[in-house]
């Protein structure tokens, strides 16, 4: 099949479009040209929030399948109906497991479990999109699928609670600087090695039962944020790592930047029943441990500094966070 990814090079879609070229589909990547494209893919140059401009751009391109990893709002989504509205088989949009409400109500979370969220913008924004979608899903010229995506993460991040896509937080814990984890670290989370759901994801594209139906893709594996940071400090060879509990109504109050984040995610328990996405793609496991998979992401890293993306501004704001709750008591 002729597959159009709309970002085809982040996170967690440079490893789903590698998987469905390696299974013999054609690749076609919208970009702004500003990140490389693979050679073996190819790149459309477009601005994809421009109906015009990527009309113009998609001549002659035909895609069979269309697999959007951009849509943050619902005027990216209108640019798609009109221009694919009719034309594609499957129309698959990638949201996330933070529209689930939280705190929720029931563990494990399914997929047909309450939405909202009351903290988190970015949330908020997927739960208009995915309703939106639906309503167009219903009509046969436009098959949605909706995929959502929890803590999912590739060679390029080490995650964490503060910010995943830089190395910042990892580089604290290798000079021996603190961090700090939310509450008392003992909430379950779930991460899931971009590899892994790229298996659930290929399985689900150009699936014609799971038109009409919505996904999440996660790993089984549950570990608390005191487990996770105990694997990177693992990974990172640090012995003794500096780990501040905080509690998160503290830690928004100092750094109100990272309320969405915090009270709209990843203070909350993330644990997921995956037996959907089991049913429709039998070949679907998460087979990396995040043991494994944080210390490829490390290795990978310190190899590639200019991935790094260190911010200084990070580093400042958990300084910032634990100072704060350090002078508590004597303010």
């Amino acid at each position: 099949m002729k597959i159009l990814f709309l970002g085809g090079t982040g996170n967690i879609s440079a490893e789903c479009a590698a998987l469905l070229h390696e299974r013999g589909h054609e690749i076609l990547v919208v970009t702004r040209g500003r990140n490389a494209v693979p050679a073996n893919y190819q790149a459309i140059v477009a601005d994809r929030t421009d109906a015009a401009a990527m009309r113009a751009a998609l001549q002659g391109a035909r895609p069979e399948v269309v697999i959007n990893f951009l849509g943050y709002d619902l005027p990216d989504l209108r640019v798609d109906y009109e221009l694919f509205n009719g034309v594609v088989r499957q129309y698959v949009f990638i949201s996330s497991t933070s529209v689930y409400e939280k705190p929720p109500r029931k563990l494990p979370l399914t997929e047909d479990a309450p939405v909202g969220n009351a903290w988190w913008e970015y949330a908020q924004k997927k739960v208009a999109c995915e309703q939106w979608l639906r309503q167009r899903g219903e009509e046969p010229s436009f098959p949605v699928t909706i995929v959502r995506p929890s803590h999912t993460y590739s060679k390029r991040w080490v995650p964490n609670a503060v910010s995943s896509g830089s190395y910042t937080f990892a580089a604290r814990l290798e000079q021996g600087k603190p961090v700090f984890v939310h509450d008392d670290g003992e909430s379950p989370w779930t991460l899931t090695a971009a590899a892994d759901f790229a298996v659930g994801l290929a399985g689900l594209v150009g699936n014609a039962d799971a038109i009409g139906e919505t996904f999440h893709i996660t790993s089984d594996e549950v570990l608390t944020w005191n487990q996770i940071y105990a694997e990177i400090a693992a990974a990172l060879g640090v012995e003794s790592p500096q780990i501040v509990k905080v509690p998160t109504d503290f830690i928004c109050q100092v750094a109100p930047q990272l309320t969405g984040t915090l009270k709209g995610d990843k203070a909350h328990a993330g644990v997921f029943d995956d037996s959907k996405i089991k049913r429709f793609v039998p070949e679907f496991r998460c087979r990396k441990p995040f043991r494994a998979g944080v210390r490829e992401s490390v290795s990978w890293l310190r190899e590639h500094p200019d991935q790094q993306n260190l911010r200084p501004d990070l580093d400042t704001l958990i300084e910032k966070v634990i100072r704060a709750w350090e002078r508590r008591g004597s303010d």
